[in-house]
């Protein structure tokens, strides 16, 4: 059994993939699958030319994040699994802080590192809370900072949060065993969030690592997609409802149910609307 197996899922970023894998440290105990989810642009025949040490598959359609990670997860054999974007780049000594924190530490699930965007800010993606029905409604009006979902301040010391982003997540494979892995019910957003409330739910925890970085060009896949900002304003709204049915909607009466699916319902219209 490997160490690490690095999962990287790529649709039509052919340039940032062959940079992301470039950043990467060769490992003897490290392996590296890049799943390509249908691109148009060759990235498949790229990575085989440029890192013929890099295992490859092919889906024949894109099958969306949860899934077609699932695919790459299954093909895997290490005891620690990192789902790493495409479209990022990672610096000296990341993968090998986070991977030791997790060895160390046996009741860590998953764990991310700080994830930063092109300007040297974080993405909030990286540190999140779990949403509810007020932090939701709060988030919805423009309130984000009461929401307390995301922040822009975070200490720089190693702590738990609630949930890490896709971009960059390193999960134990006995935990992700245990919770089923990526919820193929989320096609693109969402599936992260879900995850960790899984995790945490078996009584694993999540770790933010703060010492080491990666850069996200965040967005890159979508805007390599037809229409990408519509299928995302599409997507994201849907992931809100899915998660709150699965996990949320049975801890709150009717009304507020109500309430929250009619947020979802007009937010997924204002932003269609914003990307018309």
């Amino acid at each position: 059994m490997k160490k690490l197996s690095i999962i990287i899922l790529s649709y039509n970023v052919k340039k940032l993939l062959l940079d992301c894998l470039a950043s990467i440290p060769k490992h003897p105990d490290w392996e590296i699958i890049v799943v390509d989810n249908a691109s148009s642009d060759a990235s498949l025949q790229a990575v085989k030319k440029h890192f013929p040490f890099v295992a490859a598959a092919q889906n024949d359609k894109n099958l969306g994040f949860a899934a077609g990670n699932n695919v790459g997860i299954h093909r895997s054999q290490g005891k620690f699994i990192l789902l790493l974007n495409p479209d990022t780049i990672v610096y000296p000594k990341t993968l090998e802080t986070v991977l030791k924190y997790m060895e160390e530490h046996p009741k860590v699930g998953a764990a991310t590192c700080r994830v930063e965007l092109p300007d040297g800010t974080l993405d909030y993606s990286c540190h999140r809370r779990f949403p509810d029905p007020i932090g939701s409604l709060l988030h919805f009006i423009g309130l984000r900072r009461l929401s307390k979902y995301s922040s822009t301040h975070v200490p720089n010391i190693v702590h738990e949060i609630d949930a890490l982003t896709g971009a960059f997540a390193m999960i134990r494979r006995d935990a992700g065993e245990q919770t089923g892995w990526l919820d193929e019910d989320y096609h693109w957003n969402g599936e992260d969030i879900d995850f960790c409330y899984k995790l945490k739910a078996r009584g694993w925890k999540v770790i933010y690592v703060p010492s080491v970085k990666i850069t996200h060009f965040k967005g890159s896949s979508v805007k390599a997609t037809a229409d990408g900002h519509r299928l995302w304003a599409t997507n994201s709204t849907t992931a809100m409802f899915t998660f709150y049915r699965k996990h949320l909607a049975q801890k709150h009466p009717f009304f507020v149910n109500w309430i929250v699916y009619l947020s979802i319902w007009i937010l997924k219209i204002v932003r269609l609307l914003k990307n018309a």
